[in-house]
């Protein structure tokens, strides 16, 4: 195949060399790839699978990366927003060789060692204080330091589990470390993600550069996980603060990958100083918990009691071993940038070593000689709190450089510093390396950090990710205080001579343990699914009526009687639902302001954009449970142009592709039968609420054939009946029929079988509620016939499917503060 570089009229390796040459002779010799030096194979090889890829045009590169990226579902939220925003990803990784790699994985392991062993001084025996060698105000003086685990030992003896450090390359090519991560370090997920995207793009390049994988990192980190539990085969769960968090899609991607249970704080429960999952199997063990919550967060009992998301008596548990968390809550502490100016020091007395990776130069001004000095050099220092946490002058809590501070905000922080000068610290302005960026259609140096992932492995030892992701700046300015978060990402290529071993988290063939349970499904996921089906099943029939109104052969024009009689009770249906008011009459402009409310209001939950919503808010907290093609029809825009019946159908086929993708790909599991007992239970009700509205015992051609419509059973009954439209044959056709998929009769049917496919929490093979109420449905429905169904049985039967719903819920799903059930408690 010819490659997009042959429009150009020049080859693959042609246009790689022409963009080294551009880049390097306007980029200054600290950027990497100039470092490189001139002939480097490893940029060559990048830029010309960039080449092979998208020609000439490196937007077009660009682009490839961001859909590359929606693909996979990788996103982010900044706070206070309620929609997710596409990963920012560059189409130009950074490049690491793999010995220089390796003195960076050296520096971090023994940072992590480091770390730990100052966690367990600090909440063991305080020998650094007691000593000197850490003022006691820098544990007492952060919000981080968690008093209630003073003493505590956690399981395993580990405090930290897994961390992550921001790093800078300076511009002589050494590596400093700007920030530890140590609370819920976040971005691991995102590293992942990004090789995906970077993988699919540059397929070529795993072979070309011998790139080391990320798969084995991760394997390691649930094996270390698992080798601290007390069981053997532990259930282990990813604790979430919820969807609204900025990095949940991250959080759901890696409980996927790692196998993980993905919880929240309600889905767990204490009892006996052990944890538990609820599940619609009962209590189910829980042996470990990776959590991204606030760990001040995650306990009300032991600390902060206004907590929601916590789980109550996690720390009693974590005390007496039942529990592994990861990592262990007050390990923040020594994120505090403070932190950073004793670590030198510390790193030399408890290990005899100096730090392979030196932190930025740090001055804490809770020490009077070193405060002198910051206010003395304000202009050649970045100012940061000391603790991570807004202060008197630095009220969002970031830091700013003291050569850009207005001369009443110096003023302010000089007078800061003599009444409350712990709360600060002066740190050097630290330049950066650059690296490439795609940047209006070129190559430009932009400044990049660096952050790096490090994991326990089952022998206790650190395992560093070989990578991690780059954050580039979107500007030239190289200082890190200006850069800050970055706007760019990239992936992070550890490359080498050697040939790398395709390693994934699939085990061997021969050494696998077959099963075909597909796991614990908890009680809020499956909530979840199954008011996923009802929204989805409640938006189609909504769309349905309203197609009816604007589209139906009917003409409420025409001054028919029965015409008019039939678009009343259609209009009567929506607005019994809530969706929109009555109109002020039947006429085409009328219905058409009905139908524009039934589908766009927003000052209620009925109409379909209501609807829509709160779909789309299910689906974005059940990444981990649908398809990325589920979610993304999910996710798609609810449509604004063009007339209410386009927008309609439009729809309509969304939720029946919808439909089509968790019938045919979703497996035959217990979230599976949750998610159809929702579509079946809506639908049923659906068609009832429209049997009542048209098949009354004066019902016309035109109700029954309006009845029809709402059924999708229109080529059915045509088929069978040639001579017209008869009322109790339609009643057959839409209520009693098991063999129509539209039917109320298959609907219950499909409802009796799920409900005896799910778990019971007794042994005694008796029916429990649900099933009980469900067979009554089926019993009732069975030996109906068409001539007696008129609307007393049908207010039975909805009064049964509402009942039904109601006992659903009750026995499966999670009610608040309802007390814990113990009854078929499993310990599995």
């Amino acid at each position: 195949m010819a490659s997009a570089a042959a429009d150009t009229g020049e080859d693959t390796a042609a246009v790689a060399r022409r963009w080294l040459t551009d880049y390097r002779a306007a980029t200054p010799a600290t950027d990497v790839l100039h470092a490189a030096g001139p002939a480097d194979p490893a940029w060559n090889a990048v830029l010309e699978e960039l080449a092979e890829r998208a020609g000439d045009d490196l937007i077009a590169a660009r682009e490839k990366a961001q859909r590359h990226a929606e693909d996979i579902g990788t996103g982010f939220r900044i706070p206070g927003e309620s929609e997710e925003r596409p990963w920012p990803l560059s189409p130009v990784p950074l490049l690491i060789e793999k010995d220089e790699w390796q003195g960076i994985a050296e520096g971090v392991a023994q940072r992590a060692d480091l770390l730990e062993a100052v966690l367990a001084d600090c909440y063991g025996d305080q020998t650094l204080v007691r000593t000197g060698s850490l003022p006691a105000s820098l544990l007492t003086g952060s919000p981080y330091f968690l008093r209630p685990m003073m003493g505590l030992a956690p399981p395993g003896g580990c405090h930290l589990h897994f961390v992550a450090f921001d790093l800078c390359r300076g511009p002589t090519g050494t590596w400093r470390v700007l920030a530890d991560h140590l609370r819920a370090p976040a971005g691991a997920g995102y590293a992942l993600e990004n090789r995906l995207a970077i993988a699919r793009m540059l397929d070529g390049l795993q072979l070309r550069l011998n790139i080391e994988r990320h798969a084995p990192f991760f394997a390691a980190f649930r094996d270390g996980i698992a080798a601290r539990c007390r069981r053997s085969d532990p259930r282990i769960a990813l604790l979430t603060p919820g969807r609204l968090n900025a990095s949940y899609a991250e959080q759901a991607h890696l409980a996927r990958y790692l196998g993980f249970v993905l919880v929240e704080g309600p889905d767990l429960a204490v009892l006996d100083d052990r944890v538990y999952l609820r599940t619609i199997a009962g209590l189910k063990r829980v042996d470990a918990v990776w959590r991204r919550v606030d760990p001040r967060l995650i306990d009300p009992l032991a600390f902060d009691s206004h907590s929601a998301i916590g789980v109550p008596g996690l720390i009693d548990a974590m005390a007496r071993g039942e529990v592994v968390i990861a990592n262990s809550p007050g390990a923040g502490m020594l994120e505090a940038p403070a932190f950073a100016a004793f670590l030198p020091r510390l790193c030399t007395r408890l290990t005899g070593e100096s730090l392979k990776l030196p932190n930025i130069a740090t001055w804490w001004c809770g020490q009077p000689q070193e405060c002198a000095e910051v206010a003395g050099d304000l202009d050649n220092m970045v100012i940061a709190p000391a603790f991570g946490v807004a202060t008197n002058v630095l009220a969002d809590g970031t830091a700013l450089l003291g050569s850009a501070m207005p001369a009443a905000q110096r003023a302010e922080l000089v007078a800061d510093l003599a009444r409350r000068p712990q709360d600060y610290v002066g740190q050097e302005v630290i330049h950066l390396s650059t690296m490439p960026l795609v940047s209006a259609g070129r190559l430009e140096a932009r400044p990049f950090t660096l952050r790096v992932f490090a994991a326990r492995d089952a022998d206790g030892r650190w395992q560093v990710m070989p990578g991690g992701f780059a954050r580039i700046g979107d500007t030239p300015d190289a200082r890190a205080a200006v850069m800050g978060t970055g706007t760019w990402s990239a992936d992070v290529v550890v490359h080498g001579s050697a040939p790398v071993a395709p390693v994934t988290l699939l085990q061997s063939a021969d050494s696998i343990r077959l099963r075909r349970n597909p796991g614990t499904l908890p009680s809020r996921a499956a909530d979840n699914l199954f008011w996923l089906g009802r929204y989805l099943e409640r938006g189609e029939a909504r769309l349905g009526v309203i197609r009816a109104l604007l589209g139906h052969s009917i003409s409420a024009d025409s001054g028919a009687a029965l015409a008019a009689d039939t678009v009343q009770r259609l209009v009567g249906l929506v607005v019994n639902a809530g969706a929109a008011p009555a109109p002020g009459g039947l006429g085409r402009a009328h219905l058409s302001r009905f139908a524009e409310a039934a589908m766009d209001a927003t000052d209620g939950w009925n109409s379909v954009r209501a609807i829509n919503r709160q779909a789309r808010a299910i689906g974005a907290v059940s990444r981990d449970r649908l398809s990325a093609d589920m979610i993304r029809l999910l996710d798609a825009p609810y449509p604004t142009r063009g007339s209410a019946l386009d927008r309609a159908g439009s729809l309509q086929r969304r939720y029946s592709a919808l439909a089509g993708l968790s019938s045919e790909h979703m497996g035959r599991t217990d979230a599976w039968r949750f998610h159809d007992l929702g579509r079946r239970i809506e639908r049923a009700m659906a068609t009832v609420y429209a049997l009542l509205a048209l098949a009354h015992d004066e019902a016309t051609s035109d109700d029954l054939s309006a009845l029809l419509d709402l059924a999708d059973s229109q080529i059915s009954y045509r088929q069978r009946y040639l001579t017209g439209m008869a009322r109790v044959a339609v009643i057959d056709l839409v209520a009693l029929d098991p063999g129509n998929p539209r039917g109320v009769a298959f609907q219950v049917a499909a409802i009796a079988a799920h409900l005896d496919a799910l778990p019971r929490l007794s042994d005694d093979g008796l029916d429990e509620p649900q099933q009980a109420l469900a067979r009554a449905l089926a019993a009732m429905v069975t030996t109906a016939s068409a001539p007696q169904v008129g609307t007393d049985t049908l207010l039975a039967l909805s009064a049964k499917l509402a009942a039904l719903s109601d006992a659903v819920a009750r026995r499966y799903f999670l009610h608040g503060s309802e007390a814990l059930r113990a009854e078929g408690l499993v310990v599995g």
